[in-house]
């Protein structure tokens, strides 16, 4: 068996786009409308990837996938992880500014357009792809391989969860997780020109804090001198006023200094004393741009707000749901308190949802799990620049990150700054080419020295 082109990779992430598997909307079992979608993509994938499913393939959580591929070794073991799921469409996609319907998985130019080209259907397609054609030529992995392919990972569901539990009570201690996050990313920093693969190697912790302040209700024509919402609305714009202390992290460190090794003039020599500029730069990035905001403390985002249920009824309940995530080095706990600090009203009430927290970072360096990603990041993306990050989002990963010795986040697929904010919007889409160096990405980690 040869490699595949570029070409088929495109077709096959076409034909799995075209089965729109929108994440489930809450924690309960699938409809059968639901049920049918996902088992048409397993039937799909099953036929593109016969080698790979002909191999121990278990069912995880409503319709996730866990698949063993036996290695020389059964010790330090290596998860591969990918999810099926995607966001959902607007019904008036159109209005939204897409060019193509987003579940035509339409080629077109070069490009692969449709929901999941990048989150994260390309990823699961160069993955499959990539061991199918291995298992093609003979290839037996060193250890044992996991591939992991969750189906409610946009909706927090329970796929990755089940599968840690599950491999745990096997006593299976993944050697290295990756999952998506990263990616080789173009116009990511200022001033730096070229690809920069940019690689997780931890993510920020979550939680949800649903804020409520009770009203007595009543006619609107005779409002009292404080409201539910309105207390709730000072409440929410204290919070904005008084944002989390900022800091710069290890790894924002060693991100900023070896991208400094790139950049001419003064922001190239800014960045090279990141170490010793910590404090300068934890007052200056939160002014520059959210993104960079977000690098270097806890961010609270004001998600979901309900009040009264009509125009003329005053609320006898006003809530708001805060979106948080925490920063590496801090803790859900921390980030809570900051919010009651904040608040400081008995009013409010706040109740903590579906805590999380942050992950694990992992080891860079001369370690041979980077070394293999920083080398497989070579041999497909030759001029891209490596470099570890914090997560700014959530992913499955973190479930298995704290059984893991090494945890990372990337994908490795080309994105532009449009196409990165393309990601849960209109337009979304992926580089045929981009596809193939993904397919040798995949094949050079899974046949590395660094991780026999």
């Amino acid at each position: 068996m040869t490699v595949p082109t570029a070409e088929t990779v495109a077709e096959h992430l076409a034909a799995l786009i075209r089965i729109p598997t929108v994440t489930p909307k809450d924690a309960g079992p699938h409809d059968e409308a639901t049920a049918a979608t996902f088992a048409a993509l397993e039937e799909t994938m099953r036929s593109f990837y016969p080698r790979v499913f002909g191999h121990e393939v278990e069912a995880v959580g409503r319709a996730g996938l866990l698949v063993r591929i036996p290695g020389a070794a059964a010790d330090r073991p290596v998860v591969l992880m990918a999810h099926q799921d995607v966001v959902p469409v607007p019904r008036d996609w159109e209005a939204e500014g897409w060019e193509h319907e987003p579940f035509e998985g339409a080629i077109v130019d070069g490009w692969v357009f449709g929901r999941g080209a990048l989150d994260d259907k390309g990823a699961l397609t160069v993955m499959l792809e990539a061991a199918e054609s291995l298992l093609g030529e003979g290839w037996t992995p060193a250890h044992d391989l996991y591939l992991l392919m969750g189906a409610d990972e946009e909706s927090y569901g329970d796929c990755a969860t089940t599968a840690a539990t599950l491999l745990s009570s096997r006593g299976v201690t993944p050697w290295m997780v990756l999952d998506e996050g990263g990616a080789v990313a173009v116009g990511a920093f200022p001033g730096l020109s070229g690809e920069a693969a940019v690689i997780g190697v931890s993510e920020k912790g979550i939680v949800d804090l649903r804020l409520t302040v009770e009203g007595l209700g009543g006619h609107a024509s005779t409002p009292p001198r404080e409201s539910a919402p309105g207390i709730l609305a000072r409440a929410l714009a204290r919070i904005e006023d008084n944002p989390h202390p900022s800091e710069v992290n290890d790894v924002s460190v060693e991100m900023l200094e070896l991208v400094a090794g790139r950049l001419r003039g003064p922001l190239g020599a800014l960045l090279r004393r990141a170490s010793s500029l910590r404090g300068v730069l934890a007052r200056v990035m939160p002014r520059l741009s959210p993104e960079l905001a977000a690098m270097v403390r806890t961010t609270v985002a004001i998600t979901q707000l309900e009040g009264s249920p009509a125009h003329n009824v005053l609320a006898t309940r006003a809530t708001a749901v805060l979106n948080i995530r925490v920063a590496v080095g801090s803790s859900v706990e921390e980030a809570v308190d900051h919010v009651r600090r904040v608040v400081h009203d008995p009013r409010v009430t706040i109740e903590v949802e579906s805590p999380s927290e942050p992950s694990p970072v992992s080891p860079r360096g001369d370690d041979a799990r980077w070394a293999a990603l920083m080398e497989s990041v070579g041999t497909s993306y030759p001029d891209a620049l490596t470099i570890p990050y914090v997560m700014l989002a959530a992913s499955d990963s973190r479930f298995l990150a704290p059984m893991s010795g090494a945890t990372y986040r990337f994908a490795p697929l080309r994105m532009t700054k449009p196409q990165r904010e393309a990601v849960h919007g209109p337009n979304e889409k992926v580089e045929v080419e981009s596809l193939g160096r993904g397919v040798a990405f995949y094949r050079a980690l899974l046949t590395s020295d660094r991780l026999a």
